[in-house]
Parts: structure tokens; C-alpha cells; sequence
């Protein structure tokens, strides 16, 4: 992007404060993991600079806590469990689609390599549903031969993860109605999916005096 400029890169043997302090980086970007991004994020915001995080399986109190940490340091910044902005639609379609359709369920594939389970998004997912639903969803009992074979429930909402070579990233959000069904899908077929999502949080968080979670919050 003829408007942003990439000012340091570093890893694991680097010290990100002191990188950040001789680059005088305005924004970071980390797409490392759940491990370590919360300590990343803190020491973002410590230093001064907007943090754009993509890190998958940040836990909802890490994120209070830093949303606290970032409202008193007027800083704005974005974690985002998926930067695809056609995935960041299916989310929000999927929410105002609730509000008719309560009975869903999400079926999320990634790559045999992915660490979380289930992933950010469908987190996510789960709870802009929630939001939108105007009803409770009641989950019938159902006898699992094989404890599991539901999938994890948030909100009500069953949640189904497969790990498998061949895929990158792809969801599926399931509404069931009398006599219809409907389906959204979102499918990431390489990385470069993600760019068009980073590049607009690294020019929207310098703006801002708070942190946002979702991408959703930006558009």
C-alpha cells in the first residue's frame, strides 16, 4: 500500500519494546498465537503504538483487560478473529439473519495445522448470532453415543471443528426453518485474503482512542 510503510519486522529473539521505540512504529501488527499475543499487546500499547492483532484463541478477558489498558493510554487499536473482509460479512449476515432463523449451527475447516479449536471466528460467529437472535434457542437433548459428536455449544449454538490438509480457512453457518434451509459460506483460498482487512485496520487505528474487537467495528 502506496500509504503505509513497513518500518521493522521482528521474532522470537527480538526484544519488541526496544524494536518499536528505534523504529517509532505508529502500528503493530501481530499474527502470532494465542501464547503469546496477549504479553505482544501489552507491550504494544506500552510503548505507545496501535495494535492490530490477528492472533487466534485470545481469551474474552484478555481482551477486557486490554481494552481497559488501551482506554487509558487513548490508544486505538483492533483485535480481529479474522481480517477476510468477506468473512467479516458472512459474521455480520449471519447476525441479522438470526433474527428470523434462530436454529443454526456452525461447522468450521481449517488447516491440520491450526492450534485453537474451535477457531476465532466461529467464536465470534457464536456471538454476533446471539446478538441478533430476537429468541433463546433451546438445544434438544440429544443422546450423544460418542461424547462429543454435538460439537462444542456456545450461545446455544453448536459449534463443529475440522482439521484437515487441504484446507486454509472455511466456514459454514447453518440455519435450519420449517420446510428451508439456509446456507452461508465463506471460503479463504490463500492468505491474501487477509491484506485488504490488515490494510485498512493499520489506517483506521490511528484515528481511534479505543480497542475494538472485531473488524466489524471498523467497516
Amino acid at each position: 500500500d502506496p500509504n503505509l510503510v513497513l518500518v521493522a519486522e521482528c521474532g522470537r529473539g527480538d526484544k519488541l519494546t526496544q524494536v518499536i521505540a528505534d523504529s517509532s512504529a505508529q502500528v503493530v501488527v501481530d499474527f502470532t498465537n494465542a501464547n503469546v499475543a496477549y504479553e505482544n499487546t501489552v507491550k504494544i500499547i506500552e510503548a505507545g503504538a496501535h495494535p492490530v492483532i490477528g492472533s487466534s484463541g485470545m481469551q474474552e478477558k484478555e481482551v477486557q483487560q486490554l481494552q481497559v489498558l488501551a482506554e487509558q493510554k487513548q490508544l486505538g487499536g483492533v483485535i480481529a478473529p479474522n481480517f477476510s473482509i468477506g468473512a467479516v460479512l458472512m459474521m455480520q449476515f449471519a447476525k441479522q439473519a438470526a433474527g428470523y432463523l434462530p436454529e443454526c449451527e456452525i461447522i468450521e475447516m481449517h488447516h491440520d495445522g491450526k492450534l485453537d479449536s474451535p477457531s476465532g471466528t466461529s467464536i465470534r460467529t457464536a456471538e454476533l448470532i446471539a446478538e441478533g437472535r430476537s429468541q433463546t434457542r433451546e438445544l434438544k437433548p440429544s443422546k450423544q453415543v460418542i461424547p462429543g459428536a454435538r460439537g462444542a455449544t456456545l450461545n446455544g449454538i453448536p459449534i463443529h471443528a475440522v482439521r484437515l490438509p487441504g484446507y486454509l480457512a472455511s466456514q459454514q453457518v447453518i440455519f435450519g426453518n420449517q420446510g428451508e434451509r439456509l446456507v452461508l459460506q465463506h471460503d479463504s483460498i490463500n492468505r491474501d485474503c487477509f491484506m485488504p482487512g490488515v490494510v485498512l485496520a493499520c489506517k483506521k487505528v490511528v484515528e481511534l482512542k479505543q480497542l475494538h474487537y472485531g473488524l466489524e467495528q471498523l467497516l
